[in-house]
């Protein structure tokens, strides 16, 4: 309850701040339907709307008319819902998911028990998602329904711009319920089953046979740096096409998902600035993914990146250097990595920052990578994993290991030439006659 009560101090706040920020100027009543909310025992529901950072939709809302409030109750969000539909909701980057759910719960006008039917016919409003919802009223028992959730508290909060009535379970749009089922099957961002590389002719760069026709979602014939733009200083990336020339995948999209989930997640707002304002990596890596290949992006964080000093990045192309080097050509989970550092003991992994590869090794229960004091822990695991791009936090800014032994210079021995004997005998002759002074061979 105490924990309750200061959510509610905050949110209270944080509605006044909201509403003197907006640009009607217009400000939440304290007798308003919302603060009501928080000292109501609808708690899990008031924290929901928080996360889902929906307090200015809902001020400007009460401000423009009245709202009703379709409420689960505690129990119905804490201990009846699905653990994974749950953890499917927190995820920053289904964040439009989550509001969209919250939203279908809130209609623009207020609905009162003579607004049920009275038989078995619906009745239909639009929410403020534009999500239908249907109230019905059940013939054999004459339970009044909420899309199939029953009412259980009518009135349960009346004020005057508007009322909350409790329902007894939560009302889940067709269109979460989509989103959900895609992320959990993974049947649209699947990742492609790895295949033999195929032989490349290194003096064209093509295929030395023409490649058979492939299936959607295959992996591409050339390697990843053969598909990669020139440096900036000599041409800038091309821009990525919709979906790739397969039109398989739309990579701009996904990267902007996985930069969206950086800037949401929070402590990664430096990295997330150098991919969109200082580089036009994000528009490489786009295209990259628009045409097949698969990306592991390992993100330091802000405390990670306030440690760099100017001399690393003042030099050109050095910010470019040091994100290719973060990003692994390969699709790697928290838990592949583990695995393999676990099994293996020590395993590189290749980089976009050609020869460099970066080092990772188990410690501490963790996966560690580079070398020494340089060194980086893996810190917030899987980030982002959508099957074709997956980002791991990690605390530190990684460096390829310098060369400290410079390569050994070759000695070449000096070898004394040896006159022949018919030179040595004419040199004599003339010593004795006392010509020797115009031959220098003599000498």
């Amino acid at each position: 309850m105490k924990m309750a009560r200061v959510l509610s101090c905050l949110f209270f706040v944080l509605l006044h701040l909201f509403a003197s920020a907006s640009p009607s100027g217009s400000q939440v009543n304290s007798n308003s339907v919302l603060v009501a909310l928080i000292d109501s025992h609808y708690t899990e529901l008031s924290e929901l709307v928080e996360k889902a950072l929906l307090l200015q939709t809902l001020e400007e809302a009460v401000a423009k008319h009245d709202i009703t409030i379709f409420a689960p109750n505690n129990e119905a969000l804490e201990r009846e819902l699905d653990p994974e539909f749950k953890r499917f909701l927190l995820e920053p980057r289904n964040l439009r998911s989550l509001q969209t759910l919250l939203l279908s719960h809130i209609l623009p006008h207020r609905i009162g028990l003579h607004d049920w039917p009275a038989n078995s016919s619906g009745r239909r409003h639009c929410s403020l998602s534009s999500e239908g919802i249907e109230l019905t009223t059940d013939a054999s028992s004459g339970d009044r329904l909420v899309s199939m959730a029953r009412l259980t508290s009518p009135y349960a909060v009346e004020r005057p711009d508007g009322v909350i009535h409790g329902i007894e379970r939560l009302i889940v749009p067709r269109s979460v319920q989509r989103d959900f089922n895609n992320r959990r099957s993974l049947s649209s961002i699947s990742a492609v089953k790895p295949e033999g590389a195929p032989e490349v002719d290194p003096r064209t760069n093509r295929l030395k046979k023409p490649a058979p026709p492939t299936k959607p979602g295959s992996p591409p014939a050339l390697p990843i740096y053969a598909a990669m733009a020139p440096g900036p200083s000599i041409a800038p990336a091309p821009a990525p096409g919709p979906g790739g020339p397969h039109h398989h995948f739309d990579g701009e999209r996904q990267v902007k998902d996985f930069i969206h989930t950086l800037l949401h997640y929070g402590g990664y707002n430096e990295m997330a600035d150098i991919l969109v304002n200082l580089t036009s990596l994000a528009v490489e890596m786009g295209r990259l993914v628009s045409e097949g290949y698969v990306l592991t992006v390992l993100a330091p964080n802000d405390e990670a990146m306030a440690k760099l000093t100017t001399d690393r990045l003042i030099e050109p192309g050095s910010p470019e250097q040091i994100v290719y080097y973060h990003i692994i050509p390969e699709y790697q989970t928290e838990e592949s990595m583990y695995n393999a550092v676990r099994r293996f003991g020590k395993v590189s992994y290749d980089t976009l920052r050609l020869p460099h590869k970066v080092a990772a090794q188990e410690a501490d229960g963790s996966v560690k990578f580079g070398h020494g004091e340089g060194s980086a822990y893996l810190f917030d695991p899987d980030i982002y994993t959508d099957g074709r791009i997956s980002v791991q936090g990690i605390d530190g800014v990684l460096f390829p290991q310098e060369e400290k032994n410079p390569a050994p210079q070759v000695k070449v021995a000096s070898v004394k030439l040896r006159r022949g004997k018919l030179l040595e005998a004419a040199c004599r002759m003339l010593i004795a006659f006392g010509q020797d002074s115009g031959f220098t061979t003599c000498h």
